[in-house]
């Protein structure tokens, strides 16, 4: 079983979809509703939909995660990231067992994490 789609809330759909593309390399599929709604796809055919709510509500500890192949990887998604003109307060660093930096999707409502953890040894 994997995860097949995720439909997240967002005040600026064209901001959060325009994120997506430029700095983890989803394809914008479809848009609907003047800008209501947009269906992206990612690797492996993810599908992620967005779709705009004036005050999305999510929890304090919302968050989505990118979990990247390496250390250089994540700094391969910062470089986008800011390249997007996204703020991010701390650049990638050491945190709990893994490497990485968060960023928010444009509009702020949601918190998205970029790591890389290593393979563990038993």
């Amino acid at each position: 079983m994997h995860l097949n789609h995720l439909d997240l809330s967002v005040p600026d759909v064209a901001a959060a979809a325009s994120f997506f593309e430029s700095a983890f390399d989803f394809t914008l599929l479809q848009t609907k509703g003047r800008d209501g709604m947009a269906i992206l796809r990612g690797s492996a055919g993810f599908t992620l939909v967005l779709t705009r709510a004036a005050e999305p509500c999510y929890p304090k500890t919302f968050h989505i995660g990118f979990l990247q192949d390496s250390e250089q990887a994540v700094h391969n998604a910062y470089a986008r990231v800011t390249a997007a003109g996204v703020a991010v307060a701390n650049p990638p660093a050491l945190m709990r067992d893994s490497f990485g930096f968060y960023c928010h999707v444009p509009g702020g409502s949601i918190l998205v994490e970029v790591s890389y953890r290593p393979p563990t040894q038993d």
